[in-house]
């Protein structure tokens, strides 16, 4: 008998030796400590359960036993105490010592185990566990939807096992479910060890069921922290206003600092993990997220026309520019490769590498809301790096959207993260220790500041500021297509972005070109973008707007000519919108307020020269060197303007342009601040860095004792 009793305690023991307790760690969020510990949990045989929870502070998990359901029917001839035993062993809440406890500390959850043993063996199967049959949040929604459509539980089942094959629950649990549903609760219980969410969030079969995030109204944008959308518990937001209607769209936090910093940990931890990812597997996933973003194309230029105020057409665009460099991505490989120098000396070869630098940031402005994301963290990543991006707080919606469809395509936790905010969360990227690198594109002063503390901090900074792009109109230039250049490249997108065509310099005069310039800026078509006839939409803001005319009247007080006046256009539907229509001022000159500043709206300011040479002294003088432009049919004049203006980018009877990816941005100082540009080859230099290897390999067999001399300088 002794023998018997323990023989049957040692199995016990082994049994329960193989439930390890989860590894201790620290994570981003409660949420994430939780799942970890779930997971880690079904692995090994047992569940997790929540015994204590103070939300902000800590909270204490234990071990659900589970697996057996109670029998409540009575047996026949069962005694008192027996059905007392029964009852008592069959219960989900037995009493299990193991416990582990999470407790924030300084923004971030760490986990420690109080007390890793079991008193009972692991489940055989998990499946047997009752919480196995619960049904999620999205399912919960989904069976409100189809039970309103009118489909039958087992028609309910056989779609949600279309998206969840490994759904346990029977059609009684849908009509469970349904109970609930006409008392009208909504709530379920989501055990998340049990099915932990997936990469790819959203499948085809569960498209109907938005996030929460957006069932409110209005909206309030989360963060993307460690692969999660992640709700601030910041009080303070910004309203995201509809600028052709003024309705408030969503609302932006100030993300806390706590949460920033747990945004850096997760790009922090994820980095070792995704350096050490092989970069075919790094263009697969960008190869997959090229794809989703065709797949919801509409969905992103809605999203930016809603928030920006730009036509859908021009949205599309955005968002194609963006694509390019996306697809640039998926052949970063060839132009990473090292070099190779063989037998420097003998037996000794050298070659160098390229690496990720590590945690890398990018802060951007409002005017592409898709495309200059899309410029900086795609190469970045499929560099090896993790990132965090900041959107502008005026249009941050595509960037969620871009953030969610790169994890559907396989990023992995942590390697893309955002975080909203101003003044301090720009504070907090440029002074952070752990990220190497910062990418910025907005105005002149926060660029100025950015590149200074950023640089100041020893970091990589890269920093694409002001604009003020002149198209230089020679007297033999083609009047039609020079009329539709200067009309779309001056106006498109409201004039609000940094390579729009707002200065034209006339050589000769502005005489010959004057009426047919201001009949094609009459025709254009001032609308929401959201009308299939827009042509131009609002600017992004009443402060914007207020900005732009103030410069227009400084410019009429200063002499400049008003030859189309678009600030009193009122369009029919959308009294309240920020719509300033096509402006022309002509006569202006260097000295105007409106000249040296930028004004960056649908103002296109006309200038005169009498030769070539004073045109471009012109150029040359102004403080913005991102571009210009020279219309003319002499060969002879577009080769001594290419040659002898100083910009970063050159059109030859072409506004300008975005170059594409495989040939880098450059803008001229001080247009630009930093070493390296971005995208193309110059971005790729820009997230990594040389590694050089020298090596030699002996025979270890005939070991020489002598001397390898090294080639010298």
């Amino acid at each position: 008998m002794t023998d018997i009793q323990s023989s049957s305690g040692s199995g016990l023991d082994e049994a329960q030796m193989q439930m390890q307790p989860p590894p201790p760690g620290t994570f981003v969020d409660r949420e994430e400590l939780i799942q970890h510990v779930g997971d880690f949990a079904v692995s090994q045989g047992y569940v997790v359960t929540i015994k204590q929870s103070k939300r902000e502070r800590v909270v204490v998990l234990g071990c659900d036993r589970g697996g057996v359901y109670r029998n409540r029917k009575k047996a026949d001839e069962e005694t008192s105490a027996e059905r007392k035993r029964r009852k008592r062993s069959g219960s989900r809440l037995t009493n299990c010592p193991f416990e582990a406890v999470g407790k924030k500390d300084d923004g971030l959850w760490v986990l420690t185990i109080k007390n890793g043993t079991h008193n009972h063996e692991p489940l055989k199967d998990i499946t047997e566990h009752p919480s196995a049959r619960r049904f999620s949040e999205s399912e919960i929604v989904l069976i409100k939807e189809m039970t309103e459509a009118g489909l039958k539980p087992r028609q309910i089942l056989k779609r949600l096992r279309q998206s969840n094959p490994e759904l346990l629950s029977t059609p009684k649990h849908v009509y469970n479910v349904k109970a609930k549903l006409r008392q009208g609760n909504m709530t379920v219980r989501n055990f998340k060890s049990l099915r932990p969410e997936k990469s790819a969030g959203r499948d085809k079969h569960l498209s109907i069921a938005e996030p929460s995030w957006r069932q409110r109204y209005p909206m309030r944008v989360p963060n993307f922290i460690g692969g999660r959308l992640v709700n601030s518990q910041s009080f303070a937001s910004i309203d995201v206003i509809n600028p052709a209607t003024q309705q408030v769209v969503s609302q932006v936090p100030l993300t806390t600092n706590e949460e920033f910093r747990a945004a850096v940990f997760a790009a922090k931890r994820a980095f070792p993990q995704w350096r050490d990812t092989p970069i075919t597997t790094r263009q697969r996933i960008m190869f997959k997220f090229q794809e989703l973003i065709r797949r919801d194309i509409d969905k992103l230029a809605m999203s930016i026309t809603t928030e920006h105020g730009k036509t859908l057409k021009d949205a599309h665009g955005d968002v194609l520019r963006g694509l390019e460099v996306v697809e640039h991505a998926c052949g970063l490989a060839s132009l990473q490769i090292g070099e190779f120098v063989s037998n420097i000396s003998s037996g000794i070869d050298t070659y160098s590498i390229r690496e990720p630098l590590g945690v890398c940031a990018g802060i951007c402005p409002f005017e592409f809301p898709a495309m200059i994301p899309l410029w900086i963290f795609p190469i970045a990543v499929t560099c090896g790096n993790t990132f965090i991006l900041k959107p502008s707080e005026k249009d941050p919606g595509a960037s969620v959207m871009l953030a969610e469809l790169a994890m559907e395509a396989g990023l992995p936790n942590g390697v893309l993260n955002i975080v909203h905010g101003t003044n301090e969360i720009i504070n907090g990227i440029c002074d952070d220790d752990d990220i190497k690198a910062i990418s910025f594109v907005g105005p002149n002063a926060v660029g100025a500041y950015v590149y200074a503390r950023a640089s100041a901090k020893g970091k990589r900074t890269q920093s694409n500021i002001g604009a003020k792009n002149h198209a230089v109109i020679m007297p033999d230039a083609s009047v039609g297509a020079t009329i539709n250049a200067l009309v779309a490249a001056g106006f498109g997108g409201a004039g609000q972005k940094c390579m729009a065509l707002n200065m034209a310099v006339f050589v000769g005069g502005l005489g010959p070109w004057e009426e047919k310039l201001v009949e094609h800026a009459k025709a254009l078509k001032v609308t929401s973008g959201t009308e299939p006839d827009a042509e131009l939409g609002p600017v992004i803001s009443k402060q914007e707007k207020e900005r732009i005319i103030t410069l227009i009247q400084t410019g009429v007080e200063s002499g400049a000519k008003l030859v189309l006046d678009g600030r009193n256009i009122v369009v029919a539907g959308y009294e309240n919108g920020n719509f300033i229509g096509p402006t022309i001022l002509s006569d202006v000159t260097v000295n105007m307020e409106c000249y040296k500043e930028d004004i960056f709206g649908p103002v296109l300011l006309c200038m005169q020269a009498d030769s070539i040479e004073e045109a471009i002294n012109i150029v040359n003088g102004n403080k913005y060197s991102n571009g210009a432009s020279i219309f003319t049919t002499s060969g002879v004049a577009a080769r001594k303007f290419q040659t002898e203006v100083e910009v970063g980018q050159v059109g030859i009877n072409v506004p300008i342009s975005v170059p594409l990816p495989f040939s880098s941005f450059i803008s001229a100082k001080p247009s630009f601040a930093g070493d390296v540009s971005f995208d193309g080859k110059a971005g790729i230099q820009f997230y990594t860095q040389v590694k050089t290897v020298t090596q030699q390999w002996r025979d270890l067999v005939s070991d020489d004792s002598s001397s390898h001399q090294l080639p010298s300088s």
